[in-house]
């Protein structure tokens, strides 16, 4: 891979996915995975590197939303606690996953046409979450976010606000602690197996972690609810066609 290509339009395009994914709660895995591959990244780098950047940059958008006071503990819980086990397992997991992102692509699109035809209001009515049914949601996510090599909050945050469990705010907050965690238990499932990095690791930390943290601030502190929806539209439909092309 040409060194000057990278510096001149791999790094700036990381700066953007980063800042993307982070102003709706969301670390960036599935943009990483498409950016590297269209860079033509070493297959066996792709999976540990997507996951340790978003580690880094779930951890900005997670504390940009904690500190605007959007958090929900009762609502993250039942996920995690299915889901990071799960992740583990899904990270050990060596099996075609063609037809998991195929299926998965399907279900995003259908969640980018839902949620654009919704209107969100600070005051819209919430149901009762179920607990029985969050530790089933969480349970699947983690083993397809631990097979696929993402963390897990394309799929989390459509089901949150089609749901009526949160609203977007406490959605993007629930989803980044969701995505930091699975991504952990996810990179610890790899570790156990061995993992191979980019040797840009560092500046690409960097890159990622600067986009999240403009991007986070942006989504918890300033950006309001028809901004927020449709950016999240936007995000899951590159997600879907990332999934669906590769």
């Amino acid at each position: 891979m040409d060194l000057e290509l990278i510096n001149f339009l791999f790094f700036p395009l990381l700066f953007f996915v980063a800042f993307m994914y982070a102003a709706v709660g969301h670390g960036g895995a599935s943009g990483y995975l498409a950016l590297m591959a269209f860079f033509s990244f070493a297959p066996e780098v792709m999976r540990p590197t997507a996951l340790i950047l978003n580690i880094f940059v779930s951890l900005t958008s997670f504390i940009q939303y904690y500190r605007g006071g959007h958090f929900r503990l009762n609502l993250f819980w039942p996920f995690a606690v299915a889901s990071v086990p799960s992740a583990f397992l899904g990270g050990l997991i060596s099996i075609d996953a063609k037809w998991y992102k195929i299926i998965l692509g399907i279900l995003l699109l259908f969640s980018v046409i839902r949620l654009m035809g919704l209107r969100f209001s600070e005051r819209d009515e919430q149901k009762r979450q179920s607990l029985i049914g969050s530790l089933g949601i969480g349970a699947i996510i983690g083993l397809f976010s631990g097979m696929i090599g993402i963390g897990g909050g394309i799929i989390l945050s459509p089901v949150i606000l089609l749901l009526h469990w949160g609203n977007l705010k406490q959605t993007a907050a629930v989803s980044a602690l969701f995505i930091l965690v699975n991504s952990i238990s996810g990179m610890a499932g790899l570790i156990t197996k061995g993992i191979v990095v980019s040797p840009n690791m560092i500046w690409m930390i960097l890159i990622a972690f600067a986009g999240g943290l403009c991007g986070s601030y942006l989504g918890a502190i300033k950006a309001g609810n028809y901004f927020l929806k449709t950016l999240l539209a936007i995000v899951l439909f590159l997600a879907s066609v990332k999934l669906l092309i590769t």
